[in-house]
């Protein structure tokens, strides 16, 4: 295979690819396994699913999930990259959490039929302040009497930024190197340390080697790129004006720009619509509106 520049595991469309991709169950059953505390048994079959978040309301907030699974005895568990901080990050993280947990039960239904939630959140940047640890679990937990109310909601967050340089030699660890990993010689040293490693790896690189793959991975990372531009423009000029709706505006007309130029795009490439529905999480009528 020719030598290639490794894409990022970190990056939306190549982890939904390699994670969310039915043929590869076994691989998120294995990087799930090394964050979870749970019997092996709950993993024989995984179910990946829908990862739009329902609307109870038409004006409700809605969401998209990175990859969410379903586990044996029906545990829910969604998997997401953050690789920006946002000041709102965590309030984001908890409605995702809770939006998992309402929409498993309809009116007049029997709240016993809720299922434990589970939201595993990878980080390129420091999030929780307040520990040094690369793995923190959340829990409704009385930190004076050492009491958990109830286990129904877990967040579990994986700082890639306070990796140890020496290796714990933990399943986790390994796994969030490969996340955090750059030059193709640290990917081949992590593929030696697990079947399952190997396994993401070798798909990795036949990613890497898709034409299309590459085009869509270059255009998302230009948006991001204009996006963040946009919304610097717009807030020096909020600041400038002595208006917070400012950057507020700028920030919603920014993402909504950035959109907009990637899916043109795509579609000028003539890549299907079925392809974009994939790779940005939007539907066909979403696409269809934005050309």
């Amino acid at each position: 295979m020719e030598s290639i520049e490794l894409l990022s595991p970190l990056v939306d469309i190549i982890f939904k690819a390699i994670f969310a991709n039915p043929k590869n169950t076994d691989i998120l059953s294995a990087f799930i396994k090394s964050v979870l505390n749970i019997d092996d048994t709950d993993f024989d079959s995984l179910e990946i699913t829908d990862t739009n978040l329902k609307a109870e309301e038409k004006d409700d907030k809605v969401g998209i999930l990175d990859v969410k699974v379903y586990t044996k005895s029906g545990k829910i568990i969604d998997v997401e990259v953050q690789v920006a901080p946002s000041s709102e990050l965590r309030e984001r993280i908890v409605f995702y959490t809770s939006k998992m947990i309402t929409e498993q039960i309809g009116k007049g239904e029997d709240y016993e039929k809720i299922k434990k939630v589970i939201s595993i959140v990878i980080l390129d940047f420091e999030l929780i302040k307040e520990n040094d640890q690369y793995h923190n679990i959340f829990r409704l937990h009385d930190k004076d009497t050492q009491t958990t109310f109830t286990d129904i909601l877990e967040i579990h967050t994986l700082e890639l930024m306070k990796l140890p340089q020496l290796s714990d030699n933990t399943d986790l660890s390994y796994w969030l190197q490969f996340f955090k990993a750059k030059r193709k010689e640290e990917f081949t040293m992590l593929a030696e340390r697990s079947p399952m490693l190997q396994k993401a790896y070798e798909e990795l690189e036949t990613l890497s080697q898709d034409k299309l793959t590459r085009e869509v991975y270059e255009l998302k990372l230009k948006a991001k790129r204009d996006e963040i531009s946009r919304l610097k423009y717009a807030e020096q000029k909020g600041r400038a004006e002595g208006k917070v709706e400012g950057k507020a505006e700028g920030k919603a007309e920014g993402k909504a720009e950035g959109k907009a130029e990637l899916i043109r795009n795509m579609l000028t490439r003539n890549i299907p619509i079925s392809g974009i529905t994939m790779m940005t999480g939007l539907s066909e009528s979403e696409i269809q509106e934005l050309q």
